[in-house]
């Protein structure tokens, strides 16, 4: 319920403003607007304002909305209402009711963001973890424990800024010029080689592929949590407990003691622990459980974690109200920016369409911001209205961008484009669009079955 109302009003939200951008500029230029809705197909509820000409409605389809304005090609119109007209219009006029909706989004996601950076965004800190060998990361002397502060002159205070400009960098080929500080507060420069990564590899972790992974503190193999007859606590151990060794290897970390009970399914450990300063022997026979195709072992119990080491990793980006703006402006534009990158990647083949997300992707995503507190579902919300202003913005007829190119077209050659190349377009866009939503559809059911 929660991802099903989340994803509701993001959808309430974005297409409201969209539409609503489009209705303000028809109404500041003079056209008559006769139909505001939420939602496409059957009108399921309609309202029309004592004193007011538009009728304000909720469709059954809510994958989108409209703006019906007066047109002389959708009706006969009233000789006295011919200037209302939207048809009427000049070009510049007609021009700026269309963009009015994709720059609503935009403007959107501006005030989302602006909001979110006067509040406070957490995230994690761009601390370096191990930087695997044979990797550009290792290449470019980067170590753990290291901090990036900034690429290309970019500040990243955090990993999620570390992942777009890397990505936009990615995208436009450029050189990656990091500017780290080391854990003794040395400010140093490296450059990362970023010419090996290919278009698989941008459509998984590509950090990853350079050797960039966040810090993790080392947990040490102490029990901080047993579950209730759990096979941890039915062979006697406790809370506090430090693991020493099982079956004589000695164990470093948690990571290590997960290991020997994963690769132990029912069969015998003999544990050496440390329990209030006495050394005490343990038999414990992990519990078999189906992974997948294999069989793993689990005993129920959870390390002991310092909250103050995993604290320190975390940081609060906030800027003053003009310097949010700033900031909230940058964010949109180069978000913008990426999307139209990563859409053209898609069209010429150089990454995958499996990126391509439909509205089962988006929902789930909704519902999981939703979870995670206000300010990631508005962040979610504002990446979501950019993506709605930019595919809206693309040349395809029937989207807002393909009445802006023949406007465009009309422009240049002094008078309309004719009916008929204006049909045949709105036919191709309505195909294209389909082929689009039905790849993005079958994509998120892909997801779904491969999860």
């Amino acid at each position: 319920m929660t991802t099903f109302f989340a994803f509701i009003v993001a959808i309430v939200v974005l297409v409201a403003f969209h539409e609503y951008g489009h209705y303000l500029v028809a109404r500041l230029c003079g056209v008559k607007v006769l139909r505001f809705s939420i939602g496409f197909g059957k009108i399921l509820y309609t309202k029309k304002f004592a004193g007011g000409e538009t009728e304000w409605s909720i469709s059954a389809i809510p994958l989108g909305g409209y703006v019906k304005m007066l047109d002389e090609r959708e009706g006969e119109v009233k000789p006295e209402e011919l200037s209302r007209a939207f048809n009427r219009q000049p070009v510049l006029r007609r021009m700026a009711i269309v963009v009015a909706g994709p720059l609503a989004n935009l403007l959107l996601a501006i005030v989302f963001y602006w909001g979110l950076f006067i509040y406070g965004v957490p995230g994690l800190k761009p601390v370096l973890g191990n930087v695997a060998p044979a990797t550009p990361a290792a290449s470019a002397q980067l170590l753990s424990r290291q901090t990036i502060i900034s690429i290309n002159g970019s500040s990243t205070p955090t990993w999620q800024d570390v992942r777009w400009v890397l990505l936009d960098a990615v995208l436009q080929g450029d050189t990656v010029n990091l500017e780290v500080r080391t854990p003794q507060g040395e400010v140093v420069q490296r450059v990362l080689e970023i010419a090996t990564l290919t278009a698989a590899d941008l459509d998984s972790d590509f950090l990853a592929k350079l050797g960039l992974q966040p810090y993790q503190p080392v947990v040490r193999p102490v029990i901080g949590r047993l579950i209730e007859g759990g096979e941890a606590q039915r062979a006697g151990m406790l809370v506090n407990d430090l693991i020493l060794s099982a079956n004589g290897e000695q164990i470093a970390d948690w990571d290590a003691w997960v290991k020997m009970v994963r690769s132990h399914p029912a069969r015998l450990l003999r544990l050496e622990i440390r329990r209030e300063g006495h050394l005490i022997a343990l038999d414990l026979t992990p519990e078999s459980v189906t992974e997948g195709a294999s069989q793993i072992g689990k005993i129920g119990a959870a390390p002991l974690i310092s909250q103050h080491e995993y604290d320190d990793l975390m940081t609060v980006v906030r800027y003053s109200p003009v310097k949010a703006l700033t900031q909230a402006v940058n964010k949109t534009w180069e978000t913008s920016v990426v999307s139209l990158q990563m859409m053209g990647r898609m069209i010429m083949g150089q990454i995958s369409l499996k990126n391509l997300s439909g509205p089962v992707t988006i929902a789930d995503y909704a519902g999981q911001s939703a979870q995670m507190g206000l300010g990631a579902y508005l962040s979610f919300l504002a990446l979501i209205s950019i993506s709605l202003g930019v595919l809206n913005l693309l040349p395809i007829p029937i989207l807002d961008g393909g009445h802006l190119l023949y406007y465009t077209v009309e422009m240049i050659k002094g008078s309309p484009v004719p009916d008929s190349l204006w049909e045949a377009g709105q036919k191709i866009g309505v195909v294209l669009l389909f082929t689009l939503m039905a790849l993005a559809l079958f994509n998120d059911f892909s997801r779904l079955i491969l999860n």
